[in-house]
């Protein structure tokens, strides 16, 4: 379509240098053909050309000092993208990667995925450059403490209410908290997600990506006749997504036999032991490698992305953006995965994505099947503003339910729009109609 093309003309004449950006600006944009050309109000009202470029993008200096004194610098970001359904909502991440461009993209996919939840939620994101590892608790209390320093003059109950993301656990929300609360004389529960329980956050956040994407996939696979019981399972990644959806999958009866970090992999053709990873990964903050100390009959091999060429019935790439390229989905094709459920945003090249759908496998793309990280975050917020805090069952049946509606929204799309199967397509179309209507009766703003 001669409009959509002209639209991403115009952005990469100003963001080409942002490959991450524009892969995700052309994955999405190129699904909206069809919608565009039934809806011409979308085009008349200028909506694609408002949803390109973010409301508002903030960059800042963050100094802080290490543990001999030194002064050190990094680059602090809040891209807050797009507020017609909501207060912006969006992780903060912490890695050395992070640029504008990741940032941009990160936010750029939380508008969709948001809206998908059905809560109340724009779409932003943010982070630095600064790397938690290797530092100590003291110095990541410094770096969280300047990073706030400037943040707290962007956010709000109801302007914009950051969370978690790679890099950014428990320990640093609680910093971030600390900081806010101190520089603005008051007690905001809902300024932050994935608080401690110590202080209002919420039951099932740390478990809600995992458990919702696998939520997703089995809703995906019963569609198809299929399910996660007696299936075999590759993970890549050994976070907070990774872990609990190795740990909702094999509830399910499925057996996870792989899993990874960024220096490599592990293999354990008995099941991975849950135990050891959690113990490994959230108590004593080890590689994954250390797993062989304990179960001696696994494999480790340098480099994660070997990880793909495990033989598996399921694969749930849980670890980073662009992880599986044109060659690694031709070896998972060629060993017969039947599915692939996206626990990273973006995590597959569209290369792969295409390869993919022409081999009959099925898709759960990330704005929809991880959606439950931020779906339970605003579960935390609705508990924090009514001073309520609601047990792990309540919140676990509140984010299946939220998963459930997202397959058949996805679902629905696909078939409305002629792609039936297709949820890669669906759940971009669906999010973005509900986005889409929003801005039409809120006014060009």
């Amino acid at each position: 379509m001669d409009y959509i093309d002209s639209i991403l003309k115009k952005v990469e004449s100003r963001d080409g240098h942002e490959k991450e950006f524009m892969q995700a600006m052309k994955e999405v944009l190129k699904s909206l053909e069809p919608v565009i050309a039934k809806h011409p109000e979308y085009q008349e009202n200028g909506i694609l050309e408002r949803l390109v470029e973010p409301e508002r993008q903030i960059i800042f200096r963050v100094p802080w000092v290490n543990d001999k004194g030194k002064v050190m610098v990094n680059r602090g970001y809040r891209v807050q993208y797009n507020s017609a359904m909501g207060p912006y909502k969006g992780g903060l991440r912490l890695h050395p990667s992070v640029n504008l461009g990741i940032i941009k993209f990160l936010g750029f996919e939380q508008i969709f995925k948001n809206a998908l939840t059905g809560l109340p939620i724009g779409g932003g994101k943010g982070g630095s450059d600064f790397d938690p590892k290797g530092k100590s608790n003291n110095e990541i209390m410094r770096f969280c403490q300047s990073f706030m320093n400037e943040l707290y003059r962007h956010i709000g109950l109801n302007t914009d209410v950051p969370a978690g993301d790679i890099g950014v656990g428990g320990r640093e929300i609680g910093y971030l908290f600390g900081q806010y609360k101190k520089i603005k004389n008051s007690y905001d529960t809902g300024i932050l997600t994935g608080k401690g329980l110590e202080y209002w956050g919420s039951l099932v956040r740390k478990e809600a990506t995992g458990y919702g994407l696998v939520y997703f996939m089995e809703e995906m696979l019963q569609e198809h006749d299929s399910a996660f019981e007696g299936k075999t399972v590759v993970i890549s990644g050994s976070g907070n997504v990774a872990i609990y959806a190795h740990e909702k999958a094999t509830q399910l009866g499925a057996k996870v036999i792989a899993m990874s970090d960024s220096s490599g992999y592990i293999v354990d053709k008995n099941g991975i032991n849950l135990d050891t990873i959690k113990k490994l990964k959230e108590v004593e903050r080890r590689r994954i490698k250390d797993y062989l100390e304990f179960h001696k009959d696994a494999e480790f091999h340098e480099g994660f992305q070997g990880i793909w060429d495990v033989k598996c019935d399921i694969a749930l790439p849980c670890a980073t953006q662009n992880e599986i390229a044109l060659e690694q989905a031709k070896k998972m094709v060629e060993n017969g995965v039947i599915a692939v459920g996206e626990g990273a945003n973006m995590p597959c090249l569209d290369e792969a994505v295409e390869y993919f759908l022409a081999n009959k496998v099925l898709l759960g793309p990330g704005k929809a099947a991880n959606a439950g990280g931020v779906a339970t975050s605003a579960l935390e917020m609705s508990q924090n503003s009514m001073r309520l805090a609601w047990t792990f069952e309540e919140v676990d049946k509140k984010l299946h339910e939220i998963m459930k509606n997202i397959f058949k929204e996805a679902k629905k799309a696909a078939r409305d729009y002629g792609v039936p199967g297709n949820y890669v397509v669906g759940a971009n179309i669906a999010g973005f109609k509900k986005v889409a209507n929003a801005m039409l009766v809120q006014g060009v703003i």
